[in-house]
């Protein structure tokens, strides 16, 4: 590798960013039925060639924006407690379905048109979902929850209702629904609803 491949800057990163810049914005401008290289290339103020060269297509480029969004060194919070933890969660998920302009509900809106995109979301999932297992390892730490909590079953219940309610339902936001949510998961928890790996069944402990 060259000493020019390994620098962190330089004019392919400004010309990446310029790019996934203008993918951003116009996806949320335009909507994926309009978003193209040339358009792109435009907004972005980079030449064409260079777009398809190295992005090749529409689904390139959705997925380099995603693929940029696990470059982050985002971690969930520490709150102190299951219920805090997974609220925070909430509160973090509430705000990107919510934000404006809506870049992350027009990347989801594009997955189901690009299977690049699709792909790349999913990974994007994984990656998110598995740096919040962590939340589940300190509540097993703390006693809070028994040591064979399956993070995931447990993350995607506290998780669900959110997306729910936002993405799939359209319904009219409710700002209490991010803790209501965690309260209910963590309490399910407690009682041993996600104890064991996935299609085990719930294995509820009795006083």
């Amino acid at each position: 590798m060259t000493a020019t491949a390994r620098r962190p800057g330089g004019r392919a990163a400004r010309i990446r960013a310029q790019v996934l810049a203008a993918v951003r914005a116009l996806l949320v401008e335009r909507g994926y039925d309009e978003l193209t290289v040339d358009a792109v290339a435009e907004r972005s103020g980079v030449h064409r060639t260079t777009v398809y060269r190295r992005w090749r297509d529409v689904g390139g480029l959705l997925a380099d924006v995603l693929g940029s969004a696990r470059d982050d060194d985002w971690r969930p919070r520490d709150t102190g407690s299951l219920a805090g933890d997974l609220t925070a969660l909430n509160d973090e998920v509430r705000a990107a379905l919510m934000e404006e302009p809506p870049l992350t509900m027009a990347m989801i809106a594009a997955s189901f048109r690009s299977e690049a995109a699709a792909t790349a979301l999913g990974r994007f999932w994984e990656d998110r979902y598995a740096r919040c297992e962590v939340v589940v390892d300190r509540a097993v730490a703390r006693g809070e929850v028994p040591a064979g909590t399956d993070a995931r079953r447990l993350l995607l219940a506290a998780t669900a209702p959110v997306y729910h309610r936002l993405v799939l339902l359209r319904l009219p936001d409710d700002p209490g629904l991010p803790a209501d949510a965690a309260r209910a998961a963590a309490l399910a928890a407690a009682a041993g609803a996600f104890d064991g790996p996935a299609g085990a069944g719930p294995s509820v402990r009795l006083p």
